[in-house]
């Protein structure tokens, strides 16, 4: 055991970087306090299915020396954070939550790994997912699924379940996550951290298993949306690997968070959640806050009108569907039974999927595309609803397309799109707004979003208690 370690439960990065600056902590001890966390609270919470702590007081003590030599690779170096599992990182399993990877390990780091890796972060391990970022919740995985830190009763989201799940809980200030359909926001969201979805092609996507090549996204959770500027500003960058990836200049992401939204125009698109049954008087109250702050802080905020909420679901489902089963007909085809139930049913949805649907559905997401670069055309960022509730409880959640999230828009049309936390409901769970911006524009989406962070109170809000402790108060 480490003699005089900190505090175990972690802040954000941005403070543990200062720390580790100003000589106060070392990164070893950042990192054994964060294995202490985990064993104190991840055997009710679940968010880690693979830890190496081996391998990460190793990278912890390079690091250290690093510093001691005066080489600083940046905001990240030392600081301790955690990949879900569908990202690859040499010499570490990447089980994507099935049995079908039961004995796969890495040759390779994946780019985002790579980039982590080089930044001289400190990689814990790997977060839970459900399988193949499509197939869950579900009971009948080789792991158990992730739990909500703020009531363990609770949902953490999908598929990024232990990524906002360990960031919530303290586990880490950052981790990964993919967004499909919402990955990112929704878990993001129903456990109070950040969620930054890019634009498409931002981040590379190459050693992350494949769910559907034109929706998928790559990007951080974090701890606060300063944490999450840092970690995008690692991940994003042209990878000439992923055909996907565009050659466009990253911005410092974090150099402008304080710059606030005043005489930015804000449109909120009233008509995609202010008639659903499922908004509940919390969530309308939460997005209505967030107008008001980002009014007080100088911005405009004005109705936008955008094509029919279904209409991009339905886009949207129709290309995950056919998209997926082209990702797993070979496999469908001869291990049917390896794959939990949820996701063989899911799957094998896409079957039906015809190519003349599928090539009307690609011009359907351009037409939605191009109406979303008109809407932004008037407005300079986008404010909406994120989830119409808080997290349901598991009991409740086993079918994730009746989920009340409104996600999907974003990733059809690849606009840059975030879940920041305004406040906590009734129940006492996390409520979430989504800020969405132009494409390559996320430093202003990230500008948004730290004004709502910082004027909400929520960046003062201390993290969930672990099962079996106090809440902390939050005094």
């Amino acid at each position: 055991m480490i003699e005089d370690r900190p505090d175990p439960v972690p802040g954000s990065a941005d403070a543990m970087g200062r720390a580790l600056r100003d000589g106060s902590v070392t990164s070893v001890q950042l990192t054994q306090a964060a294995f202490d966390r985990i064993a104190l609270g991840d055997s009710a919470i679940h968010a880690f299915v693979h830890l190496d702590a081996q391998a990460a007081l190793a990278g912890a003590r390079s690091a250290d020396a690093s510093f001691a030599s005066g080489v600083d690779r940046g905001p990240l170096q030392g600081i301790p954070y955690a990949l879900k599992d569908i990202y690859d990182a040499a010499g570490m399993p990447t089980g994507c939550q099935s049995r079908l990877r039961s004995d796969h390990v890495a040759k390779r780091d994946s780019a985002v790994a790579a980039r982590f890796r080089a930044a001289g972060a400190v990689l814990l391990g790997k977060l839970d997912t459900f399988e193949f970022a499509l197939g869950g919740p579900s009971e009948d995985l080789p792991k158990p699924m992730a739990r909500n830190p703020w009531n363990i009763g609770h949902a953490a989201g999908g598929s990024s379940s232990g990524s906002g799940a360990a960031v919530a809980a303290g586990f880490v200030p950052v981790a990964t996550g993919t967004c499909t359909a919402g990955s990112i926001r929704g878990p993001a969201a129903w456990c109070g951290v950040v969620g930054m979805k890019p634009t498409f092609g931002r981040v590379s996507r190459r050693g992350v298993y494949a769910l559907a090549p034109s929706l998928d996204h790559c990007g951080p959770l974090a701890r606060s949306v300063r944490d999450a500027a840092h970690a995008l500003a690692v991940m994003a960058g042209h990878d000439p690997e992923d055909p996907s990836s565009v050659d466009v200049p990253v911005a410092d992401y974090a150099a402008g968070l304080e710059d606030g939204v005043e005489g930015l125009r804000i449109g909120v698109p009233y008509d995609f959640f202010a008639s659903d049954p499922s908004l509940t008087d919390d969530a309308r109250q939460g997005i209505a806050r967030a107008e008001e702050l980002l009014r007080k802080a100088g911005a405009q905020v004005q109705r936008v009108s955008l094509p029919d909420y279904k209409t991009f679901l339905a886009c949207g489902r129709v290309l995950l569907a056919a998209e997926s089963f082209a990702v797993h007909r070979d496999d469908l085809a001869v291990r049917l039974s390896d794959y939990g139930v949820v996701a063989a049913r899911r799957f094998a949805i896409g079957a039906t999927v015809s190519a003349a649907d599928y090539i009307a559905t690609l011009e359907l997401k351009r037409r939605l595309t191009a109406a979303m670069d008109e809407a932004l055309g008037e407005c300079d960022l986008i404010l909406t609803a994120v989830s119409l509730t808080t997290a349901p409880r598991l009991d409740m959640s086993t079918r994730p397309t009746a989920w009340p999230l409104q996600s999907t828009p974003f990733n059809v049309t690849g606009h840059p799109a975030a879940s920041v936390p305004v406040g906590l409901g009734a129940d006492g769970l996390p409520l979430a707004v989504q800020i969405a911006g132009r494409r390559w524009d996320e430093a202003v989406v990230l500008r948004a979003c730290r004004v709502i962070e910082r004027d909400s109170g929520w960046a003062a809000k201390p993290l969930p208690g672990l099962p079996g402790q106090e809440r902390p108060s939050d005094t």
